[in-house]
């Protein structure tokens, strides 16, 4: 499934893995911000969210090692690269 089918569909929760200062300097509607290195404490919380989880931080070097570890739990999820690029594709999807 890609990604722009995730979106049109509205499935799955999409997961910011950038800092909060980063994060409140503009995000993708509707994502929820998880830093990176908060990750592996919050895995419990991130098995609650609607999976696939769409990982998105500045340029997807974050959200890539994101979807390495979160691939190893289990969890379905995918790298969605930059937020400005899930923000595009979800404009697209509405």
């Amino acid at each position: 499934m890609t990604l722009q089918n995730i979106l049109k569909e509205k499935k799955g929760t999409i997961v910011d893995v950038r800092s909060p200062e980063e994060f409140m300097g503009g995000n993708v509607v509707g994502s929820i911000n998880i830093p990176l290195q908060e990750i592996p404490q919050r895995l419990e919380e991130l098995k609650t969210l609607n999976q696939p989880l769409i990982l998105c931080c500045a340029s997807g070097m974050r959200s890539g090692q994101a979807h390495g570890f979160l691939n190893q739990q289990g969890i379905t999820c995918l790298n969605g690269g930059g937020w400005t690029d899930v923000n595009y594709y979800q404009a697209q999807a509405n």
